[in-house]
Formats: structure tokens, C-alpha cells, sequence
């Protein structure tokens, strides 16, 4: 099956590296508010706030009311922590969101933010880099001076 095979079976784009972990099969996972933020660390006030801006698309509830996680949810937190460590604006990741349920004909605005975000990243990245070689001439200097 393809990734795009595999998003199109699950409803979800296929987030992660690939090598997703699932904890549960496919059917028995059902995971708990609580649950959910002992896996991916972020606390329940986070995926309630995701979900009233539109980053989680759904989710399912049980019979009282409480919330009710898939391993597609995992998946799609563990996308958006990647996002959020390349410092993705919220707007950007909601704006992408929004165009995965809207369907595959989003294809192409999918990947222009992606990689018009990608740049920014590449940018980010070079600056880190001129910085730590900054760093590692001071490193060197004040050891050298120590002698």
C-alpha cells in the first residue's frame, strides 16, 4: 500500500516518518484524554485548545461524553510536534489542517505551504549553524587562553 493509499484508507494523511508507533491495534485503540497526553506529552488543556481551532479534525466521543482518541490522532500529534519544532506558525498548521479534510484535490496547496515552510526551515537552519561556529570560535579561544 502507498502512502497515498494509506491516508486515503485511514482518512489521514500519513503524518509521521513513516514508522508511526502503535500502540494498540487498529480497532481497540481507544485511548483516554489522559491517555493521550502520557503519550505524547502535551497536556489535556493543549488538545482541547487543538481541537477548538481546528488542528484535530474530530474527536470521536464515547457514550458519556469523553473523549475518545485513535492511533490516527497519535500520528497527526506527532505531525504537528514535528511542525512545531520547526517553528510553523499555528495559523500554517491549522491552514494545512484544513486543506487535508478538504481532500485530495488540496494536493498541491498542501505541498506549497510545505515547502515554502521547508525554505524557512533551511534558512532557520543555516543561521543556527553561523551562530555554533560563533560558538565554537569563543569555545576555542577562551581554551586556548586557559593554557
Amino acid at each position: 500500500m502507498t502512502v497515498t493509499e494509506a491516508a486515503a484508507a485511514t482518512g489521514v494523511d500519513d503524518c509521521a516518518s513513516g514508522t508511526a508507533v502503535r500502540p494498540r491495534p487498529d480497532g481497540q485503540d481507544n485511548y483516554t484524554i489522559g491517555e493521550v497526553v502520557a503519550l505524547t506529552g502535551l497536556s489535556a488543556h493543549t488538545l482541547r485548545w487543538y481541537e477548538r481551532i481546528g488542528l484535530m479534525s474530530r474527536v470521536d466521543r464515547s457514550h458519556n461524553g469523553q473523549r475518545r482518541y485513535d492511533n490516527d490522532d497519535l500520528r497527526w500529534l506527532e505531525f504537528v510536534g514535528r511542525l512545531r519544532l520547526t517553528g510553523m506558525p499555528v495559523a500554517d498548521m491549522v491552514r494545512y489542517a484544513e486543506l487535508l479534510r478538504e481532500g485530495d484535490h488540496t494536493f498541491a496547496a498542501r505541498q506549497e505551504l510545505l515547502v515554502r515552510h521547508r525554505e524557512d526551515v533551511r534558512r532557520h537552519i543555516a543561521d543556527l549553524q553561523a551562530t555554533l561556529a560563533v560558538l565554537d570560535f569563543k569555545i576555542e579561544l577562551y581554551g586556548g587562553a586557559a593554557r
